[in-house]
């Protein structure tokens, strides 16, 4: 007797199908999985068993053989549940077998069959989507999320018996439909608001060029001075995100396990902010069994990495690809992986042990030797890859205790969105940018010409401050990006100015 059943599971973020047959024999008792199975797909027979006995179906001593194809790729995780007890029953004539080639089938077992949610559900949704197969199976837990893409037939079950009773025509089960505009426009309200900052009229500023183009930022200043408050805040002020946006980072989210059930969709650009004793494989991705890391969960949103020179060197060198690459590739022995990696870094560190270094109102404790110690945990490579640099200095309480309100993020959003738009329209023939962040050597020598007079400025500016080479290809980025929120067709004498304000660390007399 042979039943095939249909599953999925994903590869990074890529789906597959997976095909599940199971043979049995009149023979002695044996269970049998084959086809790479990692240990909860082996472990899969003892729930398995208990959920059928326990939906009121027999289960007789025979020989199961249990094959999961294609038999050259690592089956993990405990979705195959659910399509191989189904696989069993039909195998053993409990269920009608010609509805089972249209539904693709994903779930974990309890021991009483009743059905917990699994990871992934939306990219295999989007898989089925382009597949043969017309229907997906799955938890009622998952099902909203995998209902997003509204061109699947989603049958949300709670249990074993509900599925089988659904094959068998015996219960009607309504396929789930979502509205994902609503749910979207719902979901888009961030709680945090730039108006809540007290001062900090230039850091905002720099933030909102930050926005504008897709630089990233490093903010150093005395502990207290609003640096983890302004990146709390900064994807308010991003554009929003659209839908095929959202879909891709909710199908990460969900590869990961963190997508939201009740919501379905991640609406808003994501934040993370890990703690510096993060390891290297959390930040991007991997382990035994890979897994997006920060990075990727931070895509198309910000990573925010408070006190930076405290995270582990290693830590900090990893993050060199996916801020060159916008992607993490892990590799390994049987298997490649990339997982997209676009995302705004904003930084944050003290400019010395102590934290007062920069505070009128606190004497600095530490010696010249120790903090060039600190700042040289910055590698050049890493900071290569920062474009502005931006100094906090420490609130007044002139400032703390105004009644003055700040400006909006929702009017801030307005003029960085118009900025994005701008870049837009200017790299419709050049498909791989998507903002002036992204632009390359050779891109920048063709879009950012300069005048005389801005020529000379960037000139002067470069031997008088010390500013390092590799921040002559950074101030024509940000200038570009301040040009396009002045509205301006090309890049003037004032955006240079304002451009070589944000790159502290590069200037020689910072040390001194």
């Amino acid at each position: 007797m042979l039943a095939r059943v249909y599953s999925s599971s994903v590869l990074g973020i890529d789906p597959y199908i997976v095909e599940v047959e199971v043979n049995i024999e009149y023979q002695a008792f044996r269970y049998t999985t084959v086809g790479l199975p990692e240990a909860a797909v082996r472990e899969s027979k003892e729930r398995v068993i208990s959920a059928i006995k326990n939906s009121g179906f027999r289960f007789p001593p025979k020989n199961y053989t249990v094959n999961l194809a294609p038999a050259d790729v690592k089956k993990e995780g405990s979705a195959f549940d659910l399509p191989i007890a189904v696989g069993i029953l039909a195998a053993l004539g409990y269920v009608d077998q010609a509805k089972l080639h249209n539904y693709v089938m994903l779930g974990e077992l309890a021991l009483d069959g009743t059905l917990r949610d699994v990871k992934g559900a939306l990219p295999i949704s989007v898989g089925v989507r382009e597949s043969e197969h017309t229907g997906l199976i799955l938890p009622a837990q998952n099902a909203r999320e995998a209902a997003i893409t509204n061109e699947v037939e989603v049958i949300a079950v709670n249990n074993l018996l509900d599925a089988i009773q659904f094959l068998n025509h015996q219960k009607e089960i309504e396929p789930l439909s979502v509205d994902a505009d609503a749910i979207f426009a719902e979901k888009q309200n961030y709680p945090l608001d730039f108006q809540d900052v007290k001062g900090q009229t230039h850091v905002k500023r720099a933030l909102e060029v930050a926005a504008a183009g897709g630089h990233n930022v490093i903010m150093i200043g005395p502990p207290g001075s609003g640096k983890t408050m302004l990146a709390k805040r900064f994807a308010s002020i991003l554009p929003q995100l659209t839908l095929d946006e959202a879909l891709e980072t909710t199908k990460i989210h969900s590869v990961a396990g963190s997508a939201d059930a009740t919501g379905g969709v991640v609406a808003r650009r994501p934040y993370r902010s890990p703690h510096h004793t993060i390891s290297d494989a959390a930040l991007v991705g991997g382990g035994r069994i890979p897994r997006p890391g920060e990075v990727s969960l931070a895509h198309h949103g910000v990573l925010f990495l408070d006190e930076l020179p405290e995270f582990q060197k290693n830590v900090l060198e990893v993050l060199r690809q996916p801020l060159e690459n916008s992607e993490v590739t892990i590799s390994r022995a049987t298997l490649s992986l990339t997982y997209p990696a676009n995302f705004i870094l904003i930084a944050a560190m003290n400019p010395c042990p102590c934290g007062y270094l920069t505070d009128p109102t606190h004497d600095c404790t530490c010696s010249s030797p120790v903090i060039q110690k600190y700042m040289g945990k910055i590698s050049g490579p890493l900071l290569d890859r920062i474009d502005i640099h931006i100094e906090v200095p420490a609130i007044s309480f002139e400032e703390l205790s105004g009644k003055e309100q700040g400006e909006t993020s929702t009017s801030i959003r307005e003029r960085v969105q118009a900025s994005r738009d701008r870049q837009q329209q200017r790299f419709k023939s050049r498909k791989h940018l998507h903002a002036n962040a992204d632009m390359s050597p050779k891109d920048i020598r063709g879009i950012c010409r300069l005048d005389s007079a801005s020529s000379e400025l960037l000139k002067t500016a470069t031997e008088q401050l010390g500013l390092s080479a590799r921040a002559y290809d950074r101030i024509l980025k940000v200038s570009r990006t301040i040009a396009d929120l002045a509205e301006a067709e090309s890049i003037q004498v004032e955006h240079i100015s304002e451009a070589v304000q944000y790159r502290s660390l590069d200037r020689q007399l910072w040390m001194a």
